[in-house]
């Protein structure tokens, strides 16, 4: 946890309806088939590779920013829309072959379930993709999970998070948003959410710092903490 936190009052203004997660990086660790995949989608258009390193750095913003990143400077248009249809199709094959639920999540999102806190997913990543995930890990743990589409702006736009809230029945001040990047911090935010930040995932604790994270967590049981006391 952040050392300057006021975990006390952060935690008495707590006592939340529901918890909205990020996806990649904060319930999943899904890196392994996002590289590979963005890897395929280079390779079967003549572009050089990427490390894995260098994959984990381009993730956050949905899998258009990805591709945007992991193509050479100057690509022009049509490679790079021909480059990401190539990658979404590849990765709606492959989502699961290496992706797996972090330590501790399924613990936690079943204890969130036996205390009636409602649970929604909203992430950048495409919205197929995520309701496919989320039923194949998840369900019935999950009650809304939601992804980037034509109707709704990615995040850090909160209009997933207020979809997500308005499917759920519940408002911006009785929920609290989970992630691990700076996009989940200035997402929280442009919803009038409290956010805690989470270690485990793509970025580093000192990046979430740097952010403007409040609250920082190393493992699912603390969140717990803050939910149930």
């Amino acid at each position: 946890m952040l050392p300057h936190a006021d975990l006390s009052t952060f935690s008495s203004s707590l006592g939340k309806k529901a918890v909205l997660f990020d996806l990649d990086g904060t319930l999943l660790d899904t890196i392994d088939d996002l590289w590979q995949s963005t890897n395929y989608a280079l390779h079967a258009h003549g572009f050089a590779l990427r490390s894995r390193q260098e994959v984990l750095g381009f993730v956050g913003n949905g899998v258009a920013k990805l591709i945007e990143r992991a193509v050479p400077e100057g690509t022009n248009t049509h490679d790079v829309q021909q480059t990401l249809a190539t990658f979404r199709q590849h990765y709606m094959a492959h989502s699961m072959d290496n992706t797996r639920p972090y330590d501790g999540v399924m613990p936690l999102l079943q204890a969130l379930q036996a205390v009636g806190c409602c649970t929604a997913v909203v992430s950048n990543k495409m919205d197929e993709a995520v309701g496919e995930l989320c039923c194949h890990f998840f369900s019935p743990l999950i009650h809304v999970a939601t992804g980037v589409s034509q109707h709704c702006r990615p995040k850090p736009a909160p209009d997933m998070v207020l979809r997500a809230l308005q499917e759920l029945g519940i408002g911006a001040e009785d929920a609290l948003y989970v992630g691990d990047s700076d996009v989940d911090i200035a997402t929280a935010r442009a919803a009038g959410m409290p956010c805690v930040s989470v270690s485990w995932g793509f970025r580093s604790r000192q990046f979430l710092i740097d952010s403007g994270a409040e609250v920082i967590i190393d493992s699912p049981d603390e969140l717990l903490q803050f939910v149930v006391g």
